[in-house]
């Protein structure tokens, strides 16, 4: 099959003349700011990991220089491509630093009294180190005094490791700072479901798409993730009131918790002396997601909004500045209200019009297509869908009060995809006939029923060349028109799968194991317990004392019913006593060493059945980073 992606259709760009004649694109404005204080001396910066390979590289996006968007990109999310090019060091306020463009997220610098604040590390350890050196490239050199956490996603804590050390932090050197509960929700998010989110990140973020006005061009958050070596180190320091007020380094920081919003563990930051207002991710230049993509847990945007009305209280109009974890700042203290207060009311109109269908029985379909902004919400290119959508927020409303159900009985237990699809198809009149219908569809520019109509053709049989052509092709066209950058990757990365078959990536552990070591103990056995295939686990009993050596931890796995499950308890009669330290655990874990390897290296000391503890590891799966989403019949795990 042709791999060469296609024009947009002229019903694709009749669509984008329609938006730019509705759209204010004549106001400039956010490309002056995104550039305001920019410190001169970096410029398309490409950034290497040890082995030479890059993990960040802007050069690839130079197309963007065009003002002009062509046809087969939205020419909203066009623009925000364009805007999201700014990189580099900027001066916010005196005192007060942003490094934008080195990854996906920011990473903000305060100098203190005696040295620097850091507000989030970037993804990964090597840009980390990268937005480092380019801040004391440009500015006196200053020890680093603490790091804040500003929430629980990885974009804004993995690169800890490239700013800081875990000994820094283990001597009392560093103060980690971070919202309550926030390395719950970095297990509860990155870990359980980790590989399942991982291979649908692959369809948010466009990560595996060629970079082209016909490919990827932004996530609308920022351009791409940056790759490299994840890390995390653990908060020493956890904010739990609903608001608390600490001195760090001479610089006073109020803390406002927002749990819920935009990730389980949230805070925003008021900086009181600078007049800088750190809304962290809840308020960016965007509407932004209540159910990525990828997923996650249904965020709750009536307290979304609640936070962000509570902030414009608190902090406006001391608040002359507005910043977050990911954009350009807003200036000026009245300029820094409105917004809040759109903000708010983005995340409540939302909420309360998805709820005031959903009690007029509308399903989430028909929300989604009859809920509307007002027109002085929709014209705000701040409140404009690139990374969430209004369509996909509302279904997220739907979820999170009344579930996967929509009332209707024939959704309580429909059949699986595959069948559904050649059942359909059957009734169609065969995968031929439906493709001849769908081809007349694609004509006049129906694409969205050609792709349900294609996937199931696709489905019920996956080696129609044909039937494949046109299911991809209807893709690009919807990615192509799409204004949110997460449904265009989406669309085009789908259509890439299509007509080029899944990418082999090389075998990578299921875990980073620097993210890994960052973890507390229980979430190990919880991740391990995830992994229990109870077909192999059916018939096996044991109980077994766990010591983790180093860390003095003692916990009980138990193993009945094909359930796995542990706790911290003291010493207990059990047939199994395991003795290992934190770094061999995690190396069973991520499958680095088998319990056999452990044990003869003198690393693992078992005591009892030893038969009952290695088939304990016998009963693991191992999980395929690239199974299949686009066809129709599950892939089959492998033994660990």
């Amino acid at each position: 099959m042709a791999d060469t992606p296609k024009e947009a259709s002229q019903a694709t760009a009749a669509l984008h003349a329609g938006l730019l004649s509705a759209l204010p694109f004549s106001d400039v404005s956010d490309f002056e700011e995104s550039r305001r204080g920019l410190v001169p001396g970096l410029d398309q910066p490409a950034i290497h990991g040890a082995s030479g390979s890059k993990v960040w590289d802007l050069a690839p996006y130079a197309f963007l220089d065009s003002e002009t968007a062509p046809q087969t990109v939205n020419p909203s999310l066009w623009r925000m491509a364009r805007l999201n090019m700014a990189h580099g060091l900027f001066e916010v306020v005196p005192r007060v630093f942003q490094i934008r463009g080195l990854d996906l997220a920011n990473i903000t610098l305060i100098e203190g009294s005696t040295g620097l604040i850091i507000i989030d590390t970037l993804t990964t350890v090597e840009v980390a180190k990268a937005a480092m050196a380019l801040y004391f490239a440009n500015r006196p050199a200053r020890p680093i005094r603490a790091v804040i956490y500003t929430h629980s996603h990885s974009d804004h804590f993995g690169g800890v490791c490239g700013v800081v050390s875990q000994e820094q932090v283990n001597c009392g050197e560093i103060e980690i700072w971070a919202p309550d509960g926030f390395m719950e929700a970095v297990g509860g998010e990155n870990v359980l479901p980790g590989n399942a989110m991982a291979r649908r990140a692959q369809f948010q973020f466009g990560g595996l798409l060629r970079q082209g006005p016909r490919g990827q061009v932004d996530t609308g958050l920022g351009k791409i993730t940056a790759r490299g070596t994840q890390s995390l180190i653990a908060p020493t320091r956890l904010i739990r009131e609903p608001v608390e007020t600490h001195s760090i380094d001479g610089v006073e920081f109020v803390f406002q918790l927002a749990p819920e919003t935009e990730a389980p563990a949230e805070m925003h930051l008021f900086l009181p002396q600078f007049g800088v207002l750190d809304i962290a991710e809840n308020a960016t230049h965007h509407m932004h997601n209540l159910l990525p993509l990828r997923g996650a847990l249904v965020r709750d945007p009536l307290m979304w909004s609640k936070y962000l009305g509570q902030a414009a209280d608190m902090f406006c109009p001391q608040a002359k500045v507005l910043i977050a974890q990911h954009h350009w700042p807003i200036w000026g203290a009245d300029r820094v209200r409105t917004y809040l207060e759109k903000q708010h009311d983005l995340y409540k109109f939302i909420h309360d019009q998805s709820l005031r269908l959903l009690n007029l029985g509308r399903k989430p379909g028909e929300i989604a297509e009859e809920i509307a902004l007002p027109a002085t919400l929709e014209r705000e290119w701040f409140l404009r869908g690139y990374y969430g959508s209004l369509k996909h927020n509302a279904k997220a409303v739907y979820q999170r009060y009344l579930g996967w159900y929509d009332g209707n009985p024939v959704n309580l237990d429909p059949l699986p995809p595959y069948e559904t699809a050649t059942r359909t198809i059957a009734y169609m009149g065969g995968v031929d006939a439906a493709l001849l219908r769908a081809t007349a569809d694609y004509e006049a520019g129906n694409y969205r029923w050609v792709a349900q109509v294609m996937n199931f053709a696709v489905a019920a049989e996956p080696g129609h060349a044909a039937s494949r052509a046109l299911l991809a092709d209807a893709y690009e066209q919807l990615g192509y028109q799409a204004e949110a950058a997460t449904w265009r990757n989406a669309y085009l990365y789908a259509a890439q799968e299509l007509r080029e078959g899944k990418r082999q990536l090389p075998p990578r552990a299921m875990l980073a194991p620097d993210l890994v070591a960052g973890l507390p103990t229980s979430l190990l056995f919880d991740y391990l317990a995830v992994r229990l295939n109870p077909e192999r686990a059916a018939g096996r009993d044991l109980e077994a004392n766990w010591r983790v050596s180093d860390r003095d931890e003692l916990f009980l796995l138990t193993l009945r019913n094909c359930v796995l499950a542990s706790r911290q308890a003291g010493p207990r009669s059990a047939g199994i006593q395991l003795r290992c330290s934190r770094r061999t655990l995690e190396d069973l874990v991520l499958g680095v060493t088998s319990l056999a390897e452990a044990e003869t290296a003198g690393a693992l000391n078992i005591e009892g059945d030893r038969k009952a503890a290695s088939g304990l590891f016998d009963c693991f799966d191992r999980f395929p980073l690239m199974f299949d989403i686009l066809e129709g019949l599950p892939p089959k795990l492998d033994a660990d």
